[in-house]
């Protein structure tokens, strides 16, 4: 009998040591001062009046492209005062700039900006700086800045290229429109929950239509489904995939970013839960096989509890919900207490696995049927009621979740049926995740190399004639290469 435990909340141990603060400054109507004229002068510049500010450029011998850069500011303004600086031309400066060959004079520099109260930065010397520039993807208002620093620029600027690739253009446009939309939003919606769902739908639209300016329209029908949209809390049983965390669904994602409170399983990997937004409260509700576990009855208590208080619950459960994830006694336990409950399929344990193993579950050669069973009933005993003569068809394939304490007799009890001792068979253990690992054979004795394989983790079993495809392949491929090199192919 499996130990009972109680729900219990856990936190995430937090960032991970950061080796530079990212933050954003605003420097639109401030004062900015850059003495000096080395080579990245220029660019420090433009990127100073691009935010806004007004930029007095203090050098006594400017290169040309210096020269160039009041005509060029987009925003903000340039002032090239062909000049040695003095601390004078610091006060009332937001902002400073040191781009000096010398380190002495950089030094000095650095030292009169800090008095006057200025944030410095000093070209290529990282060691005199308050703050670095990073890479800058800029859909402004939507700013994103990466920093390696100063380890890897190149690096840095492959990472800016991805993220550039993946911003599409108009989300400028997106982000504008809720900077001018937020006050109205927050005096209509007082409650944080309320500005919060309207953001939320906010989001989906900008993603779906990211080409395209936003219009009053989009507001009005925003408003409009947030105002009919029910109100109080709601449960979605999620599924979170066999571990690999790139294998959730879109769907899956937008749910744990949005939920209040997260209910997982000790199968999930704990990656996958770095995906949920930094507020959320997440609990254990753990049911392994054969361990320590929580009782059904308090999870469907716990969930239908933190509903009606008006939390959006997200069930995460490893794999698919609707495949013995006992999706079906948490479904009907929302139900009976009038609780909105939502389903958001996810990758099976078999889907999973046999992709990992770039195996096909079916062939129509080989199995043009599919079959998942469970390895065990609520005793944690072989189930009675297997159709065994389907289980004894080694031209179906066979999955068998939760597998491991009743495999020997399984398997036996399908060859005494009539299943090929010889059938192709495997266990997966830790499928997708980074220890996954295989052990192969003949349905006779799989039970025999799993034992002595003494292997960990959630497993799966799969039985049929079309998982020996891959291995007949192999086999005639290793054959047909030494003919051909006898032939002098």
């Amino acid at each position: 009998m499996r130990t009972p435990r109680a729900p219990r909340e856990t936190r995430s141990p937090g960032l991970e040591p950061l080796a530079v603060l990212p933050v954003f400054v605003t420097l639109d109507g401030k004062r900015a001062v850059l003495a000096g004229a080395n080579g990245g002068a220029a660019w420090k510049v433009k990127l100073l009046a691009a935010a806004g500010a007004h930029v007095d450029v203090f050098a006594t011998e400017p290169t040309e492209e210096m020269r160039g850069t009041p005509a060029e500011a987009v925003a903000g303004r340039v002032v090239l005062h062909e000049r040695d600086w003095s601390p004078a031309d610091l006060e009332g400066a937001a902002f400073a700039i040191a781009a000096f060959e010398d380190e002495g004079e950089c030094a000095c520099f650095v030292g009169a900006a800090r008095a006057a109260g200025a944030i410095v930065n000093a070209i290529d010397r990282p060691h005199l700086c308050d703050v670095s520039f990073g890479a800058i993807v800029n859909r402004s208002p939507l700013v994103v800045g990466i920093s390696t620093e100063g380890a890897a620029p190149v690096f840095g600027q492959t990472v800016r290229a991805r993220i550039e690739a993946m911003l599409p253009s108009g989300f400028k446009a997106w982000v504008a429109a809720a900077r001018d939309w937020r006050a109205e939003v927050s005096a209509r919606y007082h409650a944080f929950a309320e500005r919060r769902a309207f953001w939320e739908r906010f989001t989906d639209r900008a993603f779906a239509e990211p080409e395209r300016a936003p219009v009053r329209a989009d507001l009005d029908a925003l408003i409009a489904a947030s105002d009919t949209a029910p109100a109080g809390g709601n449960v979605a049983l999620v599924g979170a995939g066999p571990g690999d965390a790139e294998l959730l669904t879109l769907k899956a994602l937008r749910a744990l970013r949005s939920a209040d409170v997260i209910l997982y399983d000790d199968l999930v990997a704990p990656e996958i839960l770095d995906y949920a937004r930094r507020e959320a409260r997440t609990m254990l509700v753990g049911k392994t096989g054969h361990g320590p576990s929580c009782r059904q009855d308090d999870i469907n208590a716990l969930m239908v509890s933190l509903a009606r208080s008006g939390k959006r619950v997200v069930r995460l459960k490893s794999g698919d919900p609707l495949v013995f994830g006992r999706a079906g006694e948490e479904i009907d336990a929302c139900r009976d207490a009038g609780i909105p409950v939502t389903v958001v399929p996810g990758v099976t344990a078999a889907q999973g696995a046999a992709a990992a193993l770039g195996v096909s579950l079916t062939h129509r050669d080989a199995a043009r049927r599919l079959q998942y069973v469970t390895g065990h009933d609520r005793r944690g005993a072989l189930p009675d009621d297997l159709n065994w003569a389907a289980l004894a068809d080694p031209t179906v394939t066979t999955v068998v979740y939760m597998p491991k304490r009743t495999l020997r007799a399984l398997l036996a009890r399908a060859v005494a049926e009539g299943l090929p001792a010889a059938t192709p068979a495997l266990v997966v253990f830790n499928a997708t995740r980074p220890d996954q690992a295989v052990v192969r054979a003949e349905a006779g004795d799989l039970a025999n190399r799993v034992e002595a394989a003494g292997l960990e983790g959630p497993a799966i079993v799969m039985v049929g004639n079309a998982l020996g495809r891959e291995a007949q392949a192999e086999a005639i491929l290793a054959e047909a290469l030494p003919a051909a090199g006898r032939a002098g192919l």
